[in-house]
């Protein structure tokens, strides 16, 4: 039976035991530095939790789950991996390239199935929107815009945004934080390099560090991207808009839908999300796809590389 390790019980620490619970993954064990957020997880999901990290590794784990602050992932991912842990590490995989090719070559050197917790590429609409680019439906891809935009003070009601480490100038930021939109536009478009960037600080909710920025990527396609991402505009926004030869996608969140545009600039056909689906799904299925992996020894859908590739373009983007 699989022991899965979470380290980090925050919000997305505790939704991963949730769903690891929903799942009958196997036993679960959880370390956090505070023990209040102990206390929660224990009484919310009734495991055992441990005060201390070597408390945790003697118990053997099999599996770990990287849900820390960021600025740990690497340090904690290479403690699990020494002990022959499969890997699963929260976005973004860390605030630096420092160790990170150590890390893949201990992970390759024991065959450790790894993954980069992007749970966008869980979501349907991206999902439907790969689906056809594989399948050249609607011709070559010649350019694409992806966006995000948010506001990180309700990001995680009950904490002080200030105090978090997305608002810290070394490790967070909207080009750290907001790293799905780099890897869908790697997902949906292949390999890029980093052509030109613009960001400004958040000043607006008081901090100094990346709060919009404006990233456009060249894919060895290619096909341009342009990025836009920002945790400072007050409403929710996510959004792609796909260029391409015979026609032109759209996806947005909120309208649940991807929208297809023929050759002839007509509208074509509506591809909408399943009835009833909700935001947790993605993170279940995610959760499922690397359990799966794990257990038949195969690849997932990001692993370790695929992270360290949408990290590289992040942090040129932040130099």
């Amino acid at each position: 039976m699989s022991i899965f390790f979470v380290i980090g019980c925050g919000s997305i620490g505790q939704r991963h035991i949730a769903n690891l619970i929903a799942l009958d993954a196997g036993k679960i064990i959880a370390f956090d530095t505070q023990g209040e957020q102990r206390r929660i997880v224990e009484e919310k999901f009734k495991i055992e939790t441990v005060s201390t990290l070597e408390n945790g590794w003697q118990k053997c784990p099999t599996v770990a789950l990287i849900a820390a602050p960021s600025n740990l992932h690497i340090s904690l991912a290479m403690e699990a991996a020494k002990r022959d842990c499969h890997l699963f590490v929260e976005k973004p995989l860390s605030h630096t390239l420092e160790g990170v090719e150590e890390l893949l070559a201990v992970v390759e050197a024991r065959h450790l199935t790894t993954m980069v917790g992007c749970n966008m590429r869980f979501h349907p609409g991206p999902i439907i929107v790969k689906k056809l680019l594989d399948e050249k439906i609607i011709g070559e891809v010649i350019a694409a815009r992806i966006q995000t935009g948010s506001y990180l003070p309700r990001w995680r009601p009950g904490q002080d945004y200030r105090q978090s480490y997305s608002a810290s100038p070394q490790w967070g930021g909207a080009i750290l934080d907001c790293i799905h939109e780099i890897d869908l536009a790697l997902w949906y478009l292949g390999p890029a390099e980093l052509k030109a960037v613009a960001h400004l600080p958040a000043r607006n909710i008081g901090l100094e560090t990346d709060g919009l920025a404006e990233i456009i990527l060249q894919h060895s396609s290619g096909a341009l991207s342009n990025i836009h991402l920002n945790f400072v505009q007050r409403d929710y926004r996510r959004t792609c808009q796909i260029i391409c030869s015979e026609g032109t996608l759209y996806w947005d969140f909120e309208e649940r839908a991807v929208r297809f545009y023929n050759a002839d600039g007509n509208f074509a056909q509506t591809y909408s999300e399943p009835e009833g689906w909700t935001a947790n799904r993605m993170y279940r299925d995610e959760l499922e796809h690397f359990i799966e992996a794990v257990r038949s020894n195969t690849p997932t859908t990001n692993p370790l590389s695929g992270g360290i590739a949408a990290l590289e373009i992040a942090l040129a983007a932040r130099r």
